[in-house]
Parts: structure tokens; sequence; C-alpha cells
């Protein structure tokens, strides 16, 4: 197969999985943000470590989601955050897939998200009219990362690492991503 409807291929796979995020994201905006959120679309975060093509559309897709139901904080860092994670776990699905390597891919949303969202979610809290700022409120800072860092890794170990784990006994599966290789 030529290396155009490969590279096709995968701009297709990453605008279909960048519109499941949205999707999943905004369908369960109750859970979706805040503080304390439990993004189910996180889930998708794996995907790179199959598929590296993938993150772009988890980065585009969690933009959608963060124009449509956050500020612009979360609109720039939010989606930067995803990126790197996502990133972050394509460099892991490079190496050997043994359960260390699965399971740090899947660390990786949690710590992005924890570090970055929990600043931007520390950024936008205001008490007595004071925005508070995540660089001198350490205590609230720890107390919001680990919020976000906790619901990231309850999604990500509870339903993304078994997938992980999964998905590749699938024969399925293993035909499907063979389609996606350069």
């Amino acid at each position: 197969m030529d290396r155009s409807r490969i590279r096709t291929r995968n701009l297709a796979l990453a605008a279909i999985v960048g519109a499941a995020y949205a999707a999943l994201t905004l369908g369960l905006a109750p859970i979706s943000y805040g503080a304390v959120q439990f993004r189910v679309s996180e889930v998708l975060c794996i995907l790179p470590y199959f598929i590296p093509s993938t993150a772009w559309g988890l980065f585009a897709g969690c933009a959608i989601a963060n124009i449509m139901g956050g500020g612009i904080l979360d609109i720039v860092f939010g989606s930067l955050a995803t990126l790197g994670a996502a990133l972050a776990t394509a460099w892991f699905g490079k190496k050997e897939h043994t359960l260390t390597n699965s399971i740090l891919a899947c660390l990786m949303p949690v710590i992005f998200n924890a570090v970055i969202v929990g600043a931007v979610v520390t950024a936008v809290f205001t008490v007595e009219g004071e925005t508070i700022n995540p660089f001198t409120h350490w205590g609230i800072y720890a107390a919001t990362a680990a919020s976000v860092g906790f619901g990231e890794f309850v999604v990500l170990f509870v339903l993304g690492l078994p997938l992980m784990r999964w998905l590749p006994t699938q024969e399925f599966f293993r035909k499907y991503i063979e389609k996606f290789k350069v």
C-alpha cells in the first residue's frame, strides 16, 4: 500500500478519534469538567500507544470539547496537556508492549492532566473575589491536581489499561492497526 493512502487513513482516523473524544466529553459534560472530573473520553488516550497519529485527533477533540465547555486557559493548556500526554503515550508504544510500558503509558495522561489541568482549574478558582494563583497557593493547587489526577487515574486504570492489554489479543484489532503503519 502506498504511503499517501496510509497518511490519508491516519488523518481520517485522527479526525474520527477527535470527534469521538469531543462527543464523549460533551455527552458526559456533568462529569467531564471541574476540579472533580471523570472524562470517560480520556480512555481514548490509549490509542496513540498503537497508532501514534491519533495523538493529533485527541488534541483536536480536546480543544473542541474545551471550547464548548471550558475557558480560554482550558482550551489552550488543557488541550496541550492532552497532546503532551498522547505524544508521550505514543513514545511508550514504540517500545515493546510489556505490562510495565502499558502502565507507564497510562500514567502519562494522569500526570500531564494532574499537573497542567490542576493548575488551570486552580487558576479559575476565586476566593472572596480574588483569583487563586496556583504558583503561590500550593495547598489549593495540590488538592486540585490530586483531584484531577484521581479522576484521570480511575479512567485510565479501570478502563484504559485493561483495554490496552486486551485489544492486542484480538485478531480484528491487530489486523486493523496494521493498516495504519507507515
